[in-house]
């Protein structure tokens, strides 16, 4: 049977966490961003360019996702 061990060491100081929560929270927006930048360029779309493309309206949301949380 496989363990591991997802607990942080004991060691890390203030700074070091709060360091960390603002990548994480950097990371986080941007990829966000991508989100909504995907979103918006995909529904500016006529339905004739999505057919094109070989998508349909209803795909755009998970194309965005994927696109940015690799979802």
């Amino acid at each position: 049977m496989a363990y591991v061990n997802t607990a942080a060491p004991a060691s890390l100081g203030f700074a070091a966490r709060l360091t960390a929560v603002k990548a994480s929270l950097a990371q986080r927006i941007a990829d966000y961003r991508v989100y909504r930048e995907t979103m918006v360029e995909l529904e500016a779309l006529s339905d004739r360019d999505l057919n094109d493309l070989g998508i349909g309206r209803s795909g755009i949301r998970s194309i965005a996702l994927e696109a940015a949380y690799g979802k």
